[in-house]
């Protein structure tokens, strides 16, 4: 049975052969037709777009290019119907991209008008359908990208995540006092890791010192996998004194002088670590300052092979 309120736009300079069209077309129950010429047929397109689009000629062809430009920017699709002497394989071949879906002979018009429009009806219905999956499946994923907080190699929080636990632990301190240990740990030779050994050998020992880092740590702090070669620590202690190099020595340590086992043998990372510390009186901060504070002390870490360290100053009054 035919949808009576599929939209259909019949475009054709010959009044004398839109006007039977569109009769047979109402008669067979469909509601919703209008006509045009190929001079207004553009504006009809985006004044409101049609399911169908029933069109003749050189000049169908246009349109049809038209409507496809306007299906990709609005996300929809248009079905295609053109009415041409020529054959219909070369007019719906792939390869030439002329985007019509379906072509009729005028000789033909009489007696295949209604079965390609029903059949135009169905599968328009079947790909407004997939387009609304399609969109819904896009937006599905979208918030699940905006959820996602795991790193998926290691298990541990990402970059998101530790943006969010860093921006809540600045405003606790803020509103409560004590202090903010920011420590970004890197891995100084990861990149010839990877290069040498290959993306899989790499996960894998960035797995195993995600494990190790969350054996050093304490149960209430904060460890997240920053990007491929650099993980993060928030700590709370109660005193800015306690954001100090030898308070993170073990850590440091514990990286540097006992390799991984891998299937390559036991691989030797070498770690920097840069602190940066702030209490209330430092505040307020953006978290930017703080990582860019921090990444500028990971260089330093780098060449001297120590946890190097700063403390912000407070701010004036």
């Amino acid at each position: 049975m035919p949808t009576p309120h599929l939209s259909l736009l019949l475009v054709n300079d010959d009044k004398a052969l839109r006007t039977p069209m569109a009769a047979m077309l109402q008669g067979a129950g469909y509601g919703d037709i209008r006509c045009c010429d190929h001079d207004t047929a553009a504006r009809e397109l985006e004044l409101r777009p049609p399911a169908v689009v029933i069109s003749a000629g050189q000049q169908g062809l246009a349109l049809a290019s038209q409507a496809r430009q306007l299906d990709e920017r609005h996300d929809r699709y248009t079905y295609v119907i053109l009415i041409d002497e020529r054959p219909s394989s070369s007019l719906l071949d792939p390869s030439a991209d002329f985007g019509v879906d379906d072509v009729i002979s005028p000789a033909q018009l009489a007696g295949q008008l209604l079965p390609r429009v029903h059949a135009a009806d169905r599968l328009s219905h079947t790909l407004q359908r997939l387009q609304l999956e399609n969109r819904l499946l896009r937006d599905n994923l979208a918030n699940l990208e905006q959820r996602n907080q795991v790193d998926a190699v290691t298990g541990l929080g990402n970059a998101r995540y530790l943006q969010q636990r860093l921006e809540g632990s600045l405003r606790q301190i803020e509103a409560r006092g004590g202090a903010l240990c920011y420590l970004l740990i890197g891995l100084g030779n990861g990149e010839n890791l990877l290069a040498e050994h290959g993306q899989a050998f790499y996960d894998e020992l960035v797995h195993a010192v995600g494990r190790r880092l969350q054996q050093m740590v304490r149960p209430l702090d904060t460890l997240a996998r920053l990007d491929e070669y650099h993980f993060v620590l928030l700590t709370l202690p109660a005193d800015l004194q306690e954001c100090a190099p030898s308070s993170f020595k073990r850590l440091f340590d514990g990286l540097n002088q006992k390799g991984f086992l891998s299937q390559a043998g036991v691989i030797d990372i070498q770690a920097g670590v840069a602190l940066v510390g702030v209490d209330a009186a430092g505040l307020p901060l953006a978290p930017q300052q703080l990582q860019r504070e921090a990444e500028q002390l990971l260089r330093s870490a780098y060449a001297s092979g120590v946890v190097t360290a700063k403390r912000l100053a407070p701010k004036a009054k």
